[in-house]
C-alpha cells in the first residue's frame, strides 16, 4: 500500500511537470489510453467476452464520466497548486462519502461521524483559506474534483455486486480514452524531447504499477486494516513537491491537512467499530 501510494504521488508530480510542455488534456489523454491498453491485456475481451457485458450501462457510464471529469479537474488544477495542496483538498473525499452515503445507499451516520466531517471540512477551509480573498480559482477545480471522486465511489459500491472487477476496470478506463481520445487533436503538441515522451510513458506504467500494488495490498490484507494508510500520500506528495519542484507546505496547509487526516482517521475508526 506504501509503495502504491508512492506510485501515485509521482503519477500527480509527473502529470504536473508534464503540464509544463503540454495541455493538460494530453496529459489526461496519456494516462487514460495507457491504462486502457493495460487493462485490455490483462482482462483480454477478446478471449473473454462477456467481460464486457454490465447489467448497469448507465451506472457505469456515470461513474466512469465521474472518474475522467475527477482525473481531468485534479490535472488541470496541478499547473496552479502545490501537490500538498490537491491532495488536502482531494482528502475531503470520505467526508463527502459520509454524507452521501445516506441518500445514496441508506447508510445515515451518527452525531460522531457528522462532527468529524464537519471538523474535516474545517480542516480543508484552513488548506483554501477563502477569507480575504486569497483562495486561488484552481481549488474550485480540485474541490469539484473531489465531489465526483466522492460519487464515483459510492456507484462503485453500487456496482460491486453487478458487474465483475474485470468489467468495471475496462469501463472506468475506456470511457476516459475514448473522450480524451476525441479532445486531444485540438490541442495536441508533439513531444519536443525524449524526456518527455519517457514522461508520458512512464505517467501510464506509475499508473498501472500502482494499482497492481493496490490490488496485491488487498490480497493480503483487509480493507479495514488498510484504510489508514491512504493519508500517507500526503507524506509523499510534500517529499515529491519538494523534490520535484522545491516547494514546501506552508503554515496554513500543514495545520489543514493535520485536521483533515485526523478528522478522516476518526471516520474510520468509527466505521470500524460499527462493523465488529
Amino acid at each position: 500500500m506504501c509503495a502504491a501510494l508512492a506510485c501515485f504521488a509521482c503519477l500527480d508530480a509527473l502529470a504536473k511537470w508534464l503540464g509544463s510542455h503540454m495541455d493538460p488534456i494530453q496529459v489526461v489523454w496519456t494516462r487514460y489510453t495507457t491504462a486502457l491498453v493495460m487493462v485490455l491485456i490483462i482482462f483480454n475481451p477478446w478471449q473473454n467476452r462477456g467481460v464486457l457485458v454490465t447489467r448497469r450501462p448507465w451506472i457505469q457510464a456515470v461513474r466512469s464520466a465521474l472518474l475522467f471529469g475527477s482525473t481531468a479537474l485534479n490535472f488541470f488544477a496541478l499547473q496552479h497548486l502545490q501537490l500538498d495542496q490537491t491532495v488536502s483538498i482531494m482528502f475531503a473525499t470520505p467526508f463527502l462519502v459520509a454524507i452521501l452515503s445516506g441518500p445514496f445507499l441508506g447508510e445515515w451516520i451518527g452525531p460522531r461521524r457528522w462532527a468529524a466531517v464537519i471538523v474535516g471540512f474545517i480542516g480543508v477551509l484552513v488548506v483554501t483559506r477563502p477569507w480575504g480573498g486569497s483562495i486561488h480559482w484552481a481549488m474550485l477545480l480540485s474541490m469539484v474534483g473531489a465531489c465526483c471522486y466522492a460519487v464515483y465511489n459510492l456507484l462503485t459500491r453500487l456496482l460491486a455486486g453487478q458487474d465483475s472487477a474485470a468489467t468495471t476496470s475496462i469501463y472506468s478506463v475506456a470511457f476516459g480514452a475514448i473522450v480524451a481520445t476525441a479532445l486531444v487533436p485540438m490541442v495536441w503538441v508533439t513531444p519536443d524531447s525524449i524526456g518527455v515522451v519517457a514522461g508520458m510513458i512512464a505517467i501510464g506504467a506509475l499508473g498501472a504499477f500502482g494499482h497492481w500494488l493496490l490490488i496485491q495490498a488487498y490480497r493480503q490484507a483487509s480493507a479495514t486494516a488498510l484504510a489508514p494508510y491512504p493519508y500517507l500520500q500526503m507524506v509523499w506528495m510534500m517529499i515529491s513537491g519538494y523534490l520535484v519542484f522545491g516547494q514546501l507546505p506552508d503554515g496554513w496547509t500543514l495545520v489543514g491537512a493535520a485536521i483533515i487526516v485526523v478528522s478522516g482517521l476518526y471516520i474510520v475508526h468509527r466505521e470500524h467499530r460499527l462493523t465488529l
